[in-house]
């Protein structure tokens, strides 16, 4: 029997786009307003929403997992940062909407110029956050205009058979697995609300609720998370209030001692009561929306908007969730490194046959739950596209003489993985083999560093951009970011960027990830993950930390360039490749083991071929 796949190739169209954008012009006349704001998020701010929240997806054709359409009587924007400008162009019917990256105008400077004085912007209070409905405010009144919160969302009034809310199955997580118990996450996370003077939280984000619990769920693809909310006084029960009623009884058992689990529909009720006597409650700066802010105050307790304690506990690891990363990283790296070879010798392939392959050597380990995300299959010019995804529409085999960029990631129960690997079909130019050298040798300064307690990835970012600013290149992403365990590939407070404020912490999972994007030409990425750990240095003064390399797959040696790469980064390639062949050989059979050990041996013996 044929296996299910976790990804599709579905061609999202814009055909609909400009009647769909008319629709909603229609429905604003009918409120009295001028505008609509559609972000593309769901009320919990996720990065990846159920099939109902695709409103922009709905809208305007783009894909993309962050962006902003504003849709106005005369004239509409999509606004997108720099990881798709080249895809939401090729997906909106630009003569419909307009295309315009973050980097050259924000949204709020956009509305500045094109609302005019009286007018109304209308929006979804659920699905923006108390800053973000502010910073819209401001950009309004400075044209003079007003902002309006509406009860029904104007994008769902014209969406003729939207899909309905998801019910997955909600299960425990094992304690085995996840390292700590639910009393002992409770009680840590009750004594950070009481020093903060809070009397309790509004758990808003899944991760966080997911985490706290010991859970795992089933409503959004990729990400293993039950949509709902909770509720943690800082005496007394916690209760949950979740969408599902598929929930399990060993998950209701272990929880019954310590907190309540309720429909979804119960909250605003049970929101209400809790804030009796004027309470204080947090509400998650990142991922609360302004219709919560605005229930809490109006029931007569206190918002009081901030940081969800459990973001930071949640982003440092235990010795159980980093045992289980280390684990589906040697099973990711089976799978990749089995991946790697059969590309190798199978020759040109389709980016979609890549994608399947990838896929199902992942699958036969049978621990495989899902991908982590869609995986960015990009051969020749695709792979410049940064979060480009393959459809049947334009998927294309790779040509001799190309590069072919792959960024996949799995989910297992003991871990999530991420890993892009560039490889060259046929022989690459030398100025493929000079820039990938470049970003190789910023990923390993990363792997490298050595800095002091208390630094932050906005300090170390920089170092995987050195080589590429010698010689007037860049790239328009973040080097890294956070990585949960079974949890969001995609996980904060931390990641090494430019707004990267958050100290680096020992038990924090990072990605790793410069790269280089020639546009219509090529993509380069190298992507391992990385754990932060403390580092021992005789004489130092200070705490040192470092960072573990998790990841175990192989870099294309055909793709360096030695006389640029120099001899200690070369160095750190082959004890990085001698790490992979030990670890991964003994697992792998003859055929594979072989071609690992080619793709492996030191670089002194040539690059020319695996």
């Amino acid at each position: 029997m044929t296996r299910a796949r976790f990804q599709t190739f579905d061609d999202p169209s814009h055909a609909k786009g400009p009647e769909r954008i008319e629709a909603l012009r229609a429905a604003l006349r009918e409120v009295g307003a001028d505008g609509f704001v559609v972000p593309r998020a769901d009320e919990h701010q996720s990065e990846y929403v159920p099939a109902e929240a695709e409103r922009l997806a709905w809208l305007t054709g783009f894909t993309g997992s962050a962006g902003t359409a504003i849709v106005l009587q005369e004239g509409a924007a999509l606004f997108v940062d720099g990881r798709y400008t080249v895809q939401a162009p090729a997906q909106v019917d630009t003569a419909a909407m307009t295309v315009v990256p973050v980097a050259e105008t924000t949204p709020e400077a956009w509305l500045g110029a094109h609302l005019t004085a009286g007018q109304t912007l209308a929006y979804d209070p659920w699905l923006h956050t108390p800053d973000g409905v502010a910073r819209l405010e401001r950009a309004a009144a400075k044209a003079g205009a007003s902002l309006r919160a509406v009860e029904q969302n104007l994008v769902d009034a014209v969406w003729a058979g939207r899909p309905r809310p998801p019910a997955g199955r909600v299960a425990a997580h094992p304690e085995a697995l996840a390292g700590e118990a639910v009393c002992e996450k409770l009680a840590r996370l009750r004594a950070a609300l009481g020093e903060g003077g809070l009397d309790g939280l509004v758990m808003s984000d899944p991760h966080n609720l997911a985490w706290t619990f010991n859970l795992r769920g089933a409503d959004l693809a990729h990400t293993p998370l039950a949509l709902g909310y909770a509720l943690v006084p800082v005496e007394g029960r916690a209760a949950l209030y979740l969408g599902s009623p598929d929930i399990d009884p060993a998950l209701r058992a272990a929880l019954e001692p310590l907190a309540d689990l309720h429909p979804r529909a119960g909250f605003p009720e049970a929101l209400a009561a809790a804030c009796a006597g004027a309470a204080r409650l947090r509400l998650d700066a990142a991922t609360a929306s302004a219709a919560l802010k605005g229930r809490v105050e109006a029931a007569g307790g206190v918002a009081d908007v901030g940081p969800d304690p459990v973001t930071a506990m949640k982003a440092v690891k235990n010795t159980a969730e980093i045992a289980g990363a280390r684990a589906a990283h040697h099973r990711d790296g089976l799978a990749v490194t089995r991946f790697l070879a059969w590309l190798d010798r199978t020759g040109p392939v389709s980016e979609i046959a890549a994608v399947e392959a990838l896929e199902d050597f992942r699958a036969a380990s049978g621990e495989l739950r899902d991908v982590s995300f869609p995986t960015i299959s990009g051969s020749g010019a695709n792979g410049a596209i940064v979060h480009y995804r393959v459809t049947r529409a334009t998927d294309r085999s790779s040509q001799p003489g190309e590069l072919f960029l792959i960024d996949s990631g799995a989910q297992y129960a003991d871990g999530t993985t991420d890993i892009t690997r560039t490889v060259a079909v046929g022989a690459p130019s030398p100025e493929m083999r000079a820039r990938f050298t470049r970003v190789l040798k910023g990923h390993i300064a990363i792997a490298r560093a050595v800095f002091p307690e208390g630094t932050t990835g906005a300090q170390i970012d920089a170092l995987a951009r050195l080589s590429l600013w010698e010689v007037g290149l860049d790239y328009d992403h973040g080097t890294g970011h956070g990585v949960g365990a079974f949890l969001s590939v995609h996980e904060g407070p931390q990641r090494l960027a430019k707004t990267g404020t958050v100290a680096l912490k020992p038990g924090m999972i990072l990605s790793n990830e410069p790269g280089y994007y020639k546009q219509g030409a090529y993509g380069i990425r190298i992507e391992t993950l990385v754990l932060v750990e403390a580092r021992a240095i005789e004489g130092a003064e200070r705490t040192m930390l470092g960072f573990e390399t998790l990841t175990l797959a192989p870099l294309d040696r055909r793709l360096i360039d030695l006389d640029l790469l120099g001899e200690s980064d070369a160095a750190w390639v082959d004890a990085y490749h001698a790490r992979v062949r030990d670890s991964l050989a003994p697992d792998l059979d003859g055929a594979t083991r072989d071609w690992l050990a080619a793709a492996t041996r030191p670089l002194a013996e040539g690059v020319s071929a695996a």
